[in-house]
């Protein structure tokens, strides 16, 4: 089998997290519903439009260009890092219908990237 090349690797962590943060910044309520199975109040959609805001500058550092070491780096530590809060998150706070493969997603993603 073979493995996604950093670069492409890359690419689609952009993506998703690019979605992402242009998903919490346009509709922060449905995010939050969708994934942590919580309705979104006027200060959690203040502070995932920020998250929102990160993300796409996130998603921006790791597209298109080619896999430099600190964007391969940036995206190892936020997918591990991120992977652990979810799963913790869904195991003492609350869980939503994209919660867990979220958690599943972005700890494949660290494995993955952790083998360039």
């Amino acid at each position: 089998m073979k493995l996604i090349t950093p670069p492409k690797l890359l690419m689609v962590a952009a993506v998703v997290e690019l979605a992402t943060g242009f998903g919490l910044l346009l509709a922060p309520g449905v995010v939050s519903s969708v994934l942590l199975g919580i309705a979104g109040t006027e200060v959690t959609n203040l502070f995932a439009r920020f998250f929102g805001i990160a993300l796409i500058a996130l998603g921006v550092a790791c597209w298109p260009s080619p896999a430099t070491v600190a964007a391969l780096r940036s995206m190892q530590v936020y997918n591990g890092a991120i992977a652990l809060y979810l799963a913790y998150i869904g195991v003492f706070v609350s869980s939503g219908l994209l919660l867990w493969p979220a958690v599943v997603f972005h700890g494949v993603m660290t494995v993955l990237l952790l083998r360039r």
